[in-house]
């Protein structure tokens, strides 16, 4: 399978004060296309620090990134802010909706910014709502939506653009365990079903087992990789 995700040596270090902090060290890793990567590990390990530079969001100290081909960590904000408009969707532990639009019009937000005509985007937004199951909610507003399908409509958002990649920072961290199995198991088939490839921070272990590989992290440094998958759906 072609590694859709390549790091190559990466570092990255802070100044807090007089104190170096070295956030991540010597890390290297690659991801295939249409896997799910869980980032695994306590506050503080780095992972979260990881996700960002993956994404664009946080410069190395030193050290390459290659998202699809292309090296992330020459490209200045601009070229940034394209590439990510073009690949990437993202999946907040904050369901960052906004409160005035409808699920469908949150949805179809990510559309409006390349520029696709009303009607599209607003079909677009309902084909993927109904893939997460929300077809019958198209026209609630986050307040009227419980944490689950807020999240769901979070997920829809990330996916309406039909992204390369995702990359999701601790999606299930408001939601109750049973809430948090259910957008698992459904982040898991549509990343199957849609051959897209997820990268999922989490300090749980018990949730990380949803992914096909689990890297660990620890002190900035991968300690372990484990293959597998804990959860599978089957049926």
């Amino acid at each position: 399978m072609p590694k859709i995700i390549k790091i190559r040596n990466l570092y990255k270090r802070y100044k807090v004060g007089d104190e170096i902090v070295r956030a991540l060290e010597n890390v290297s890793l690659e991801v295939e296309k249409g896997e799910f990567c869980a980032i695994v590990g306590p506050s503080g390990s780095g992972k979260s620090t990881l996700l960002n530079m993956l994404a664009g969001l946080e410069k190395p100290t030193r050290g390459e990134i290659v998202l699809c081909g292309t090296h992330i960590e020459k490209m200045n904000e601009e070229q940034l802010v394209k590439f990510r408009r073009e690949h990437v969707g993202f999946i907040f532990q904050a369901y960052h909706l906004i409160g005035t639009l409808n699920a469908l019009e949150n949805v179809a937000l990510p559309l409006s910014f390349r520029g696709e005509p009303r009607a599209v985007r607003m079909k677009k937004a309902a084909q993927t709502l109904s893939l997460v199951n929300l077809s019958t909610h198209q026209k609630h507003l986050p307040t009227q939506m419980s944490g689950g399908q807020q999240q769901r409509v979070g997920i829809a958002r990330a996916l309406v653009a039909g992204p390369e990649i995702i990359f999701a920072d601790e999606p299930t961290g408001n939601l109750d365990s049973r809430t948090s199995e259910e957008v698992l198991r459904l982040m898991q088939k549509i990343v199957r079903e849609k051959k897209m490839t997820l990268v999922m921070v989490t300090h749980d272990d018990y949730l990380a087992g949803y992914a096909d590989r689990r890297i660990h992290i620890r002190d900035g440094e991968i300690t372990q990789i484990e293959g597998g998958n804990d959860h599978e759906e089957v049926g």
